[in-house]
Order: C-alpha cells, then sequence, then structure tokens
C-alpha cells in the first residue's frame, strides 16, 4: 500500500497492531522529506484524497479509495529515527520499521512490552509534551486489554490534573475511543484510580460515596459502573426475544461524532445519574430521595457536552436518555398499559423511545438492593412489551391526524394556539389508542373536549 515509497519508516500503532496480529488500518509514517510530496505520492497510487492534517507540524493525511484506510504522513521530529521515536508515548508505540524492509528500530523495548501486554512510558518527561497521554494510557489500556506498569502509573497520577490543558476536542476524541471499547469498564476503572476520570469528567467522580436507599446496593458511582456492564454485556436475545435483531438493528445506525446510537448509548448510561448528588435529599423516616435528579442531569449533561465541544445532536440524545430513563420504570405499577399510556410513553420518549427502553433495562439489572428480584422481571416483562410498541413507532411513526390542524379550527371555530395544540395532541393520543377512528369521530370528540377540558 506504500509501494511508492521507499525513503521513511512506517510507526506506532501500525506495527504494535501487526506485532498483535490486529487489522492495521492506520498507518503513520515518518519521512525525512516533505510529508505533503510523500501524501499525494500515496494518494494517486489509493486514488483516494489526501489533505493537510496539521499545518504546525505539516503532516498530512490520505484515505484509501474505499475509506478504510487512514494514513498520516508526518516529517521526522529530530535527526535520526530513534531521536524521533524518543519522543514518543509509549514503548508499544516507539517502534518503526524502513519502508524499504528490514528489521524494526526499537531502542526502548517496545517489542517486547507488546509480547507481555504492558503499557510503560518511553521515558519519565513523556507527559510534558502532551499531558493529553494521560487520557490516552486509559484508552489503550481499555483497547488493548494491556496492564500498567508502576512507575507509568506513578508519572500518570502526577500528570493527571493538566489534563485540562489540551483541546476539549482532542480530550474527547479520547473519551470516545476510550468508552466505546471492549475493554471500557477496565480503562475507566483505571482512569478514575490515576486521576485521570477526575481531572476530565469530574461530574462522574462526583457521584463516589453518594448513597442510596435500601433498594439499591452500591453507591451512586458505583452503580453507573455497574449500569454500563450490564448495557455492555447485555443479551439481546434474553431480554428482547424475537424483537432483538431489529432493536440491534436501530443501535447499529450512525448517530454523531463517529458514535452509532449503540455506542453513545453507552455515554447515556454514564450519565444517566450525574444529577443525584445535587438532589440528594432524606425523607422523616430515613429514606433516601433523588426527587428531579432527572431533570437536573439533562442539564448537567448539556454543561458537560457542550465544554467537550460534541455536537448538537450527540448532546441532546444523551440529555434526552438522562431525562427519560426513569419513566418506564415508574409504568410497572400500571400494568397492564393502556393504549393511551403506551403512547404517552411513546410520545416522550421520541426520539429516543428504543434506547431508553434498552437503558432502562441495564439501569433495573444494576439496581439489585432489597426485594429487587421480582420487581426487575417485571421490568424487563414490561420492555418488552413496549420494546414492540416502540420499534413500530420508529418504522411507521405516530397515528396520521384524522383532521388537520386548520380543518379542526375551522369546525370548532378556535384560533391557532395552545388551545388548538392541545386538542390535536389529546386526538392523536384518541386514535392511538382506537377510540376514534375517522375524521366525523375526532371532530366530535374535540368539540366534546372544547366544551369539557377535564374529560
Amino acid at each position: 500500500m506504500l509501494e511508492p515509497l521507499t525513503e521513511g519508516w512506517l510507526v506506532g500503532g501500525a506495527i504494535r497492531d501487526r506485532l498483535l496480529g490486529r487489522p492495521v488500518l492506520d498507518m503513520d509514517v515518518v519521512v525525512e522529506g516533505d510529508p505533503e510530496e510523500a501524501a499525494r505520492a500515496v494518494a494517486a497510487a489509493q486514488r483516494g484524497p489526501v489533505f493537510p492534517l496539521s499545518e504546525a507540524f505539516g503532516a498530512w493525511r490520505v484515505l484509501s479509495h474505499d475509506r478504510r484506510i487512514t494514513f498520516d504522513f508526518s516529517p521526522l521530529q529530530g535527526v535520526t529515527i530513534e531521536e524521533d521515536l524518543s519522543k514518543r508515548d509509549f514503548t508499544v508505540n516507539a517502534i518503526a520499521q524502513p519502508l524499504g524492509g528490514g528489521p524494526l528500530i526499537d531502542p526502548h523495548g517496545g517489542e517486547r512490552d507488546v509480547r507481555d501486554g504492558l503499557l510503560r512510558v518511553v521515558g519519565p518527561g513523556a507527559y510534558e509534551h502532551d499531558p493529553l497521554r494521560a487520557l490516552r494510557l486509559a484508552r489503550f489500556a481499555a483497547e488493548l486489554g494491556f496492564r500498567v506498569d508502576p512507575e507509568t502509573e506513578r508519572l500518570t497520577r502526577a500528570a493527571a490534573p493538566r489534563l485540562t490543558e489540551p483541546s476539549p476536542e482532542r480530550v474527547f476524541a479520547e473519551l470516545r475511543r476510550l468508552v466505546v471499547s471492549d475493554g471500557c469498564l477496565g480503562g475507566l476503572e483505571l482512569a478514575e484510580r490515576l486521576g485521570v476520570l477526575a481531572a476530565v469528567l469530574p461530574e462522574l467522580t462526583d457521584l463516589e460515596g453518594v448513597e442510596q436507599s435500601r433498594f439499591h446496593h452500591l453507591d451512586v458511582y458505583h452503580h453507573t459502573m455497574e449500569v454500563l456492564a450490564q448495557l455492555v454485556q447485555l443479551d439481546f436475545d434474553s431480554t428482547f426475544g424475537a424483537l432483538a435483531p431489529a432493536v440491534q438493528t436501530v443501535l447499529a445506525e450512525p448517530l454523531a461524532d463517529e458514535l452509532t446510537r449503540g455506542e453513545a448509548l453507552r455515554f447515556g448510561a454514564l450519565f444517566h445519574d450525574v444529577g443525584k448528588p445535587s438532589t440528594r435529599g432524606e425523607r422523616e423516616d430515613g429514606r433516601v430521595t433523588f426527587i428531579g435528579h432527572d431533570a437536573a442531569g439533562e442539564l448537567i449533561v448539556g454543561d458537560v457536552f457542550r465544554r467537550l465541544r460534541a455536537s448538537e445532536r450527540l448532546r441532546t440524545y444523551v440529555a434526552k436518555l438522562t431525562r427519560e430513563h426513569l419513566v418506564l420504570g415508574f409504568m410497572v405499577h400500571d400494568r397492564p398499559l393502556s393504549r393511551r399510556a403506551l403512547h404517552a410513553y411513546l410520545r416522550r420518549c421520541e426520539p429516543v423511545a428504543v434506547e431508553v427502553t434498552v437503558l432502562s433495562c441495564a439501569d433495573r439489572m444494576a439496581t439489585r438492593g432489597e426485594d429487587q428480584e421480582p420487581w426487575i422481571e417485571a421490568h424487563l416483562d414490561l420492555a418488552r412489551e413496549v420494546m414492540a410498541a416502540a420499534l413500530e413507532w420508529r418504522e411507521q411513526g405516530p397515528p396520521r391526524p384524522l383532521v388537520r390542524g386548520d380543518e379542526l379550527a375551522a369546525e370548532l371555530d378556535v384560533q391557532p394556539g395552545p388551545e388548538l395544540g392541545r386538542l390535536l395532541r389529546e386526538l392523536e393520543a384518541a386514535a392511538y389508542a382506537g377510540e376514534v377512528k375517522d375524521r366525523d369521530q375526532a371532530v366530535a370528540l374535540a368539540r366534546e373536549l372544547r366544551q369539557n377540558p377535564a374529560r
């Protein structure tokens, strides 16, 4: 794939992943000459786009014709390739191989560390140049399943407070990869233990030690991590039965910021209870409450994702999950559900009814306090019932109006405004419930509702 080039070195993750037998989809190339010239030569051979990646460092990027493989070209940092490698983050990423072939150049023992599954900084000054590497350590641990050597842990803990210095976009890019990785739970545990999580997401570490009611067996922080664990390992077939393939199809849809809806749902798990510390209270009988933590959490999520410079679409998605994550749990007491109750749930949770139903299952399965097993089973039964309706709503949309708003306004001699909106919403619910089936019935019901709003 790099046939047009003979001068330069393949470095970093490409060498590491090849040693691990992983697919090599990101190739970092260091050249002694002009990176632009090298990038344009490879772009011509690959028939893919080429563009500058960093004006400050002179880096260029090429995408393969099918967009599956990324080639990044950068100038040699220093006089020799060994000097360049000495400025990299971890030994497993400080390995090079000449493009023309030849043995690995491995001055820091990176090949041995790859074989041993060990993350080790190249040197004691590894974090001085770029403190974001402290977060990257947790991301690599999550993606590779590697352990961290004690000295690297010490240096990371010392560097963690400087994670406020890198740009929010870079921080979020690392967080995103950490959260969607197979080993996200271990990576987050490492980040918490080394002070990395407190530096980049203090809203999460603020959940530590916030005790809950007797219905919970964990404090809010560890409950949150258990919800994420339940979501990651959720058995869709046993939870949703025949609906599982349709649910997974929805979750596989792209959402925003290089995340699918299912990957972004992991952020929903992490933030669903973020409003609890500010809303904790105790009743006279000693029971702990968190009244309004869903609404408080929605506001906090907005602040966090704005700080991280995430997209508006991702921010509203996670905020909506946070706001509505309690709704299904309250409905367990109302079974069997009426069609009106089902309509109210779908309307309220739109457009995340499928995802928030999945989240509520993970949340419920992570709540194993006193006498909770029967309630967990009841919740899962209800979730299956609601999921069928949520998938249908997502596929077909809400009921088609039996009468248009302008027609209803003319029939009832009512002006456009809040009253007309209320009547149209009532007619939609009635149509979903099968209480009205045609235009005449809809107009008659609207006339009755106007005369008797309390009906």
